[in-house]
């Protein structure tokens, strides 16, 4: 490759919500690999006598699973923060420690462990997004700070059990990424005088050439600031702090962009694709958060057919990614996806 060609594939773009440099080497995406590659999974069947998450399944502390048909939400046998945790001593100075309180459940999607909410119809996809938004609310009135949404979807991303499901955890304290975006989205206000989530829409919607999905009341892009290769972002068009303010008609709209992502993820290497998922909401006390809209952060680890995007030292240690591709590129392969070609499951 001549020096002329790299031109346009290899720069450093602003982040303005983490508020650090991104550089993109993409010239370097073709570059011999000898390390792992992960071949596709097999497929699942649709019942597993073996997981705790299937309808009639004993769980890890005897309790049995409802036959639950569509939304199943119950609280982890395995909490990482919880009512009841053991009380500790505070501490002084620098070495603080409270007592984990809190709340985590498990959201399960659907019956089936074969049927991700990729592969529903959206009346039956949008019951999942109606569960998000209420176990928003009901977090709100049990006084919670946070309530923060996240998918393992995979086993290439981690996740102990592939049964279709999500977690929640609501917190006593605001998470560290959720509070850097309040902060320079207030920053932003007071330095420009606009909001910065409407801005990056705006410019992403306009623009057009990262748009991936969207419709009358959502749109979904890998932004021009991107980490990783697949990376998007999904917005409700109108600025909303958290999910309980959404409408149904609102709800819908983001549920059905948020399918036509995760669709053409599957679609573009053949295969249920791995990701970890986000809901970015602003904290459920202290507020308003009127500079604040929620948002959908997806983030696949695949960069190629069956090669895993890996951290390498200066990400891990230095802090700041270094990605592989362009944004532009990887917008352009899912757009390019026929959505018709899915195959939605009843």
């Amino acid at each position: 490759m001549t020096r002329n060609s790299f031109e346009g594939r290899w720069e450093q773009r602003w982040h303005p919500l983490r508020r650090e440099w991104v550089v993109y080497s993409a010239h370097r995406n073709d570059r011999p690999w000898d390390g792992k590659r992960e071949p596709p999974p097999p497929p699942a069947p649709a019942y597993e006598p073996s997981c705790y998450l299937c309808p009639g399944n004993k769980r890890i502390h005897g309790d049995v699973n409802p036959s639950y048909r569509d939304v199943f939400i119950f609280d982890n046998d395995h909490p990482v923060v919880g009512s009841g945790a053991p009380p500790v001593e505070t501490g002084e100075g620098f070495y603080r420690r409270e007592r984990a309180s809190g709340l985590a459940r498990v959201i399960c999607y659907d019956p089936r462990h074969n049927v991700n909410m990729t592969d529903l119809p959206l009346s039956r996809a949008v019951k999942v997004f109606e569960a998000w938004r209420e176990q928003t609310r009901e977090m709100e009135r049990m006084g919670m700070q946070s309530a923060f949404f996240f998918e393992n979807k995979g086993r290439l991303v981690g996740t102990s059990n592939t049964h279709p499901h999500c977690q929640m955890y609501a917190l006593n304290f605001t998470l560290s990424q959720i509070g850097n975006e309040l902060a320079a989205s207030v920053d932003h206000r007071r330095e420009k005088g606009t909001n910065l989530f409407d801005e990056i829409m705006e410019a992403e919607d306009r623009d057009g050439i990262r748009v991936v999905a969207r419709n009358a009341g959502a749109v979904a892009f890998i932004p021009f600031f991107a980490r990783w290769a697949y990376e998007a972002w999904i917005f409700p068009r109108k600025r909303h702090a958290t999910l309980s303010t959404l409408s149904d008609s609102e709800l819908r709209d983001l549920c059905d962009v948020y399918q036509q992502v995760t669709r053409r993820y599957d679609l573009l290497y053949d295969m249920v694709f791995p990701y970890v998922m986000g809901l970015y909401q602003a904290p459920l006390k202290g507020g308003p958060y009127p500079e604040h809209n929620l948002h959908f952060v997806i983030l696949p680890p695949l960069r190629q057919p069956g090669l895993q995007k890996f951290l390498a030292g200066s990400e891990i240690h230095g802090g700041n990614f270094m990605a592989d591709t362009l944004p532009e590129e990887k917008a352009a392969e899912l757009r390019a996806v026929d959505l018709s070609a899915y195959r939605e499951v009843p």
